[in-house]
C-alpha cells in the first residue's frame, strides 16, 4: 500500500498543516483519514495526531496501522518540503495542540 496513491489534499507549511486521504479502496466506502500537526508557539510543532471519519477507528487494527503510514508519510512530506527545523525534528511525546489555560 502506498498512502500517496490516496492523497486528496494536502497542506504543509512550518506552522503545521496535514494530508487527508480517501479509504473507500482500503475498504472503507466513504471514509476519510487525516494525519495533521499543530503550531504550538514559540516556533514549535506539536505531535503529528490522526483524525478519521469512522468512529472508534482506535478499535481497529487496520486502521490503526494506515494511521501510523499516514503520520510517517505526512512527516517524511513536510520534510521534503522544507518545513521541518532542527527544533521540531523530534515531535514525538509533544501534545497534539495546545491545551489553554
Amino acid at each position: 500500500m502506498y498512502i500517496v496513491d490516496y492523497v486528496l489534499r494536502e497542506e504543509l507549511s512550518s506552522r503545521g498543516g496535514g494530508v487527508e486521504i480517501d479509504l473507500t479502496e482500503l475498504g472503507y466506502e466513504d471514509e476519510l483519514m487525516s494525519a495533521y500537526q499543530n503550531y504550538l508557539g514559540g516556533g514549535m510543532l506539536g505531535s503529528v495526531g490522526n483524525s478519521c471519519t469512522i468512529a472508534n477507528w482506535h478499535s481497529d487494527k487496520d486502521l490503526l496501522e494506515i494511521a501510523r503510514q499516514l503520520r510517517e508519510y505526512f512527516f517524511e512530506r513536510m520534510y521534503e518540503a522544507g518545513c521541518i527545523d532542527e527544533y521540531n525534528e523530534d515531535c514525538d511525546g509533544r501534545l497534539v495542540g495546545y491545551p489553554g489555560l
